[in-house]
């Protein structure tokens, strides 16, 4: 099949064009809302539009690995509706950044999820995809991307630097991703999350790491899951559900930065 004269993805730039008009026609909408009382009586109500608002904006950045082969198989996925995912960013190994959805739109990225008291986190978030299989270190060029990336939605969204997190931190017994590889080290020294300090006191004996790890933002509900994604953002040297030592001292350093 030849591409169209206007590119590979006329198509579904088009789909989006619609649906975004649709989203925009809602927005405009200027009418009351319609109730009744316990009574079945109609409840008396107008509509009277305030000078004072502006578009929601996110307040998370949420960090993928896309588990595919190649940038091309995740636009395609991204593009086409049965598999009903997507992510508002989707950096290539060449660190060419490709924005798939408005920042202020909600996209199909976090799934079911917990951050926090935060239960939708798709409402309150960006979500960037990294071309990346999960078994790969990222190139330089994709790191590089990310750290211009997440600098301008860090300004231009006024982002909080705890905010910026993994699907692995919001959904520990689904997702593993970004994933070991993924240099968040790098990231904090740029202020995109935290680290811990290259000097960690130990540990207090009766230090309660369930309650610290639920004060980061980790759902403790299932606690070795949390432990897993804790170690997998913050420790990166093995994936099992048992703190050493110096799991807890990392624990105790990173979760007083919150």
């Amino acid at each position: 099949m030849g591409c169209s004269p206007k590119g590979p993805y006329a198509l579904t730039n088009k789909v989006y064009k619609g649906k975004s008009d649709s989203i925009a026609k809602v927005i405009e909408l200027a009418q009351p809302v319609m109730l009744t009382d316990s009574s079945g009586a109609p409840v008396a109500s107008d509509f009277v539009g305030t000078v004072n608002f502006n578009m929601r904006k996110p307040n998370y950045v949420i960090i993928h690995f896309t588990a595919q082969d190649s940038i091309g198989q995740t636009l395609h996925t991204f593009t086409i509706a049965k598999t009903q995912v997507s992510a508002h960013y989707v950096v290539a190994k060449d660190g060419k950044v490709y924005h798939m959805l408005n920042d202020y739109l909600r996209a199909w990225q976090a799934g079911i999820s917990k951050w926090g008291s935060i239960t939708d986190m798709n409402s309150c978030s960006v979500g960037i995809e990294m071309d990346n299989n999960g078994n790969e270190p990222y190139t330089d060029a994709q790191v590089r991307s990310m750290i211009a990336l997440l600098g301008y939605l860090k300004k231009t969204y006024n982002i909080p630097r705890a905010n910026f997190i993994g699907h692995q931190d919001i959904a520990p017994l689904r997702k593993p991703d970004p994933g070991p590889y993924f240099p968040w080290q790098i990231m904090a020294q740029h202020g995109f999350g935290y680290w811990s300090d290259d000097v960690l006191d130990v540990a207090p004996d009766n230090f309660d790491y369930a309650t610290a790890l639920r004060l980061i933002g980790y759902d403790t509900s299932n606690l070795n899951a949390a432990i897993v994604a804790f170690k997998r953002h913050f420790v990166q040297k093995d994936s099992n559900g048992v703190l050493s030592q110096l799991d807890l001292n990392v624990l105790y350093n990173v979760y007083q930065k919150y």
